[in-house]
């Protein structure tokens, strides 16, 4: 399947800093995304690190696997919107 993808647009660093601390805690947590497709999706799950990759970055989940960062909606109760996207870190 070929699926066009979206510019990455980089997160705030204030909720990128919130994810590598959910990573190091290794605590599971409800997270929130939306997939390739657009379809919202809901997981618990527990982040197991925080990566990047081509440009891109992703939290990597046990399951295995990768959701990318500016597709997250929600995370611990946390709303990706609720952050100043001007302090993003970029890649």
């Amino acid at each position: 399947m070929n699926i066009e993808r979206s510019p990455y647009h980089p997160i705030s660093c204030e909720f990128h800093d919130r994810l590598e601390d959910l990573a190091t805690l290794r605590k599971a947590v409800r997270i929130d995304y939306r997939d390739e497709s657009g379809m919202e999706q809901v997981r618990d799950a527990v982040i197991t690190d925080v990566i990047a990759r081509d440009g891109e970055e992703f939290v990597v989940l046990d399951s295995a696997r990768h959701v990318r960062l500016d597709r997250l909606i929600e995370v611990d109760g946390a709303r990706l919107s609720d952050y100043e996207s001007s302090d993003s870190c970029g890649v």
